[in-house]
């Protein structure tokens, strides 16, 4: 089934509980089968899904549809370059022509390039089913690895970024045992706001070192209020007590937790070089 509208996408999903199917880029690689059985919702040319834009009180608008490729093209404030930065290394070209923003956060993998930032800029998602309509933040949404808090019957239609949370600049960094084509050891999102020479505002996520990505509220508490002119050094156990990381086949836990206060160190010197603070 490929509708047109999201109320015929809607009917047909608490109909019959279709897989729903996007850019597939997740969904045929977990397909142990050679293919997929039962009914399946293409959601990708449902109306008013796919895009990127402004709404009139100045929050940003991201369409369930919505590619990497669309994300990377997109004019976006420097608030967003993080993600900007996560959606060129999500897979090659090819992969970030066709999987989508949505389908990155469905996936809910604990390495998903596109969480950490989009938890920076205070994300929610806008959840539909026939029964109506329900927001939730990202970091309510994510509940462990690969779940979500997605009913059946439901489909994930939107992310919002708030207008207060797309300001400042930002930094995504990224660890890997190569530089494409890989998945995160550990990865970063940060964003700061700068007034009259201290840092007025803070958020700093961290993927690929928890079951999900996790805001680091202690770091931020600690970055807010700093004077620019010094370079604001990251306490480590700020950033590790916050965190779980697992020993697996790329790293150790204890090399995740290193490299994860590494990254916040370099993201946030990066963003103050501009303000005449030397790394």
């Amino acid at each position: 089934m490929r509708p047109t509208s999201l109320t015929d996408a809607l009917r047909f999903l608490d109909e019959t509980g279709a897989t729903v199917a996007a850019g597939c880029t997740d969904l045929f690689p977990a397909t142990s089968r050679r293919d997929l059985t039962g009914p399946v919702l293409d959601v990708t040319a449902i109306q008013g899904l796919r895009g990127i834009s402004m709404t009139e009180d100045g929050d940003w608008h991201i369409g369930g549809a919505t590619t990497w490729r669309d994300v990377i093209a997109a004019p976006l404030p420097p608030a967003f370059d993080m993600f900007k930065a996560a959606a060129r290394e999500v897979g090659s070209a090819q992969i970030q022509a066709a999987g989508t923003v949505a389908g990155n956060l469905c996936n809910a993998s604990p390495a998903a390039d596109g969480v950490p930032c989009l938890m920076a800029l205070d994300a929610s998602v806008r959840l539909a089913s026939g029964r109506g309509e329900r927001v939730l933040p990202l970091t309510d949404f994510l509940t462990g690895p690969r779940k979500t808090a997605l009913a059946p019957s439901e489909l994930l239609v939107a992310i919002t970024v708030p207008a207060h949370a797309a300001t400042g600049q930002s930094r995504f960094l990224k660890l890997g045992a190569r530089r494409y084509l890989v998945i995160s050891i550990a990865m970063v999102a940060a964003r700061l706001t700068v007034e009259e020479g201290r840092i007025a505002g803070a958020a700093v996520a961290v993927g690929a070192c928890s079951a999900v990505a996790r805001r680091l509220s202690e770091v931020e508490a600690a970055l807010i209020g700093q004077d620019v002119a010094r370079r604001p050094v990251i306490a480590p156990h700020m950033v590790t007590r916050s965190l779980a990381p697992i020993d697996d086949i790329r790293a150790d836990a204890g090399y995740r937790a290193h490299a994860a206060v590494e990254l916040i160190q370099r993201a946030v010197d990066d963003m103050l070089a501009g303000q005449g603070v030397a790394a």
